[in-house]
């Protein structure tokens, strides 16, 4: 059975670089993608019955030729991607409603940064003003439960609902429980991980790293390499491949100790 949906990190280069980034992001990453790899890889998995794929990073407008791979996928497949939003003016911006991805997402990292909250909100709307299917990415740590409660109530009062908003809770250290997760979210009904009450792989669903290894999710260290750019090396790839449950790592830092 095909993936129904793929995640792919373009590049571990970011402008933001977080302590806290899953696959340690920086300023100085890397890829090891092509913009044609990337291309070819999506059209082979679309042919064999993808419908979806997510670019992320790192920042992946940060990435050579990102603009490039939206264009070539259009109409074959839903296309969407995840950004800090750093980058989403001037002609970066111009460049990406060109390219009429199927949605974006931007990251909120920091809830008790109001400057953030602030430039998060406005950008949703402004893509969503563009035409662009926009949305939230918030982060929810176990020590930030207060200020991620009322960044979400300012975004629902503000016209982004829960509809809109996909509550991500820290992985690694640091981590709510679900029903904290769900206070965060107004006890409303919300968008989440499925992993979110218990670790577990989903059969539809895989990541794909800037160094071309794969996983059941992004936060695993459960990963192998593709033996080759096709759908067929995907399968091979993901075939018996385990599941390692994202664990603490060090002691828990609270996220306003983190470097913004």
């Amino acid at each position: 059975m095909p993936f129904e949906r793929i995640s792919i990190e373009l590049t571990r280069l970011c402008n933001k670089g977080c302590r806290f980034c899953y696959n340690g992001s920086n300023r100085h990453g890397d890829t090891l993608w092509t913009v044609e790899e990337v291309i070819d890889f999506v059209n082979d998995c679309q042919k064999a019955g993808t419908r979806a794929v997510s670019f992320g990073g790192g920042e992946p407008l940060q990435y050579p030729g990102c603009f490039d791979v939206l264009h070539a996928l259009k109409g074959k497949l839903f296309r969407s991607m995840t950004t800090n939003g750093l980058l989403l003016k001037g002609n970066a911006l111009k460049a990406l409603i060109a390219a009429e991805p199927d949605k974006v997402h931007v990251s909120l990292h920091f809830p008790d940064n109001q400057a953030e909250v602030r430039r998060v909100l406005q950008q949703v709307h402004m893509l969503a003003e563009y035409g662009v299917k926009s949305g939230v990415n918030l982060l929810v740590a176990r020590s930030q439960l207060t200020e991620a409660s009322a960044a979400a109530a300012l975004l629902r009062d503000r016209g982004i609902g829960n509809d809109r908003i996909v509550y991500l809770p820290m992985r690694g250290n640091d981590t709510p429980s679900a029903s904290e997760v769900a206070r965060v979210a107004g006890n409303l009904p919300f968008q989440s991980m499925t992993c979110i009450n218990h670790c577990h792989a989903s059969p539809r669903f895989c990541s794909i790293g800037w160094d071309k290894r794969v996983a059941w999710c992004s936060y695993t260290t459960a990963r192998r390499q593709l033996p080759s750019l096709t759908a067929e090396g995907l399968r091979q790839a993901m075939q018996g491949l385990g599941l390692e449950e994202c664990r603490p790592q060090r002691p828990a830092i609270a996220l306003n100790e983190l470097t913004r």
